[in-house]
């Protein structure tokens, strides 16, 4: 029976690898934990399973393109070096302002939000979602992973879909020309909300604020009916025995203590440690070296 506990809660992404029906994947956390790394180690390593992949920031400063080494925009661009692996960059203000995704969507409620968009609260927030929905409809990947905003923006975007819907529901008649738009939304959220197609990796370091973050992440996305079963703790230190260093080994204490604390009250979730690297994770090759310590157990002196 233990074997079997082990084996159901492998501290690796592999349960995510061989989620054959997943479709919608988001990386979160508190920012500066390495969110961005994450998410690009994540979309390799599935694109390596030979699903077609696409990676899309919605974070506003975006990160991907300096991950890469390669520019990204709003629409998807292959990756270089790797194969069915496209990434994209969402500019909420660009997207607001030329409004082409939802020109694609529906020409009528594009001029209704070229009127009302700019008095909206979060409208970047609603910008980001409308481009989401052109994927609803025409996208041609198998898995989108999703690089997101620190905490608080990434869950108004999850709560996009159900405020989204409340309000098209509540002004029906005023909105007629919405209902298309408002079922395509109540669709997203179904999607959302099905373990089977979605799911949320939380990324943190073992530190208090970003552990306490985490836990906040968690209980939120636990509300919202969605699917979290997979921490990545990121950035933990490795102590050479044979080069002992008074500060790593101060640092090494700290976190073992957090660390502890996440084994505790994640003991049913797949928790994955990454190693501190000792030099930055830039393009696709360090990447993808970077990518396998997502699937194998980090073992500790």
């Amino acid at each position: 029976m233990a074997d079997d506990i082990t084996m159901e809660f492998a501290p690796t992404i592999d349960n995510l690898l061989e989620q054959d029906t997943l479709k919608w994947l988001f990386v979160g956390g508190k920012g500066g934990v390495g969110k961005t790394t994450c998410s690009c180690s994540i979309a390799i390593q599935l694109a390596q399973t030979g699903r077609r992949v696409l990676l899309i920031s919605t974070d506003p400063a975006h990160n991907l393109s300096d991950a890469f080494g390669q520019k990204f925009g709003p629409e998807p661009v292959a990756v270089e070096g790797t194969s069915n692996l496209s990434c994209m960059e969402i500019d909420p203000s660009t997207q607001l302002s030329s409004l082409q995704s939802l020109q694609e969507v529906n020409s009528e409620i594009a001029s209704m939000f070229k009127k009302i968009g700019y008095a909206i609260p979060g409208i970047d927030e609603v910008s980001t979602f409308v481009q989401l929905m052109k994927f609803v409809k025409s996208m041609d990947h198998d898995v989108t992973v999703f690089d997101t905003a620190p905490t608080g923006h990434t869950l108004r975007l999850l709560q996009m879909p159900e405020t989204m819907g409340s309000v098209f529901g509540d002004q029906e008649n005023t909105f007629e020309r919405l209902e298309r738009f408002r079922d395509s939304i109540n669709e997203l959220s179904e999607q959302f909300k099905n373990p089977d197609l979605t799911t949320f990796v939380c990324v943190c370091i073992a530190e208090f604020l970003s552990i306490y973050e985490t836990e906040r992440l968690i209980q939120e996305l636990t509300k919202m009916d969605l699917d979290v079963h997979n921490v990545i703790v990121n950035q933990l230190i490795v102590p050479d025995p044979a080069k002992p260093c008074e500060l790593c080994l101060a640092r090494y204490a700290i976190q073992q203590k957090y660390l502890a604390q996440v084994d505790e009250l994640y003991d049913d979730f797949h928790v994955i440690k990454l190693p501190l690297q000792r030099k930055e994770v830039r393009k696709i090759e360090a990447l993808k070296l970077f990518s396998e310590n997502l699937r194998k157990k980090l073992e500790f002196p």
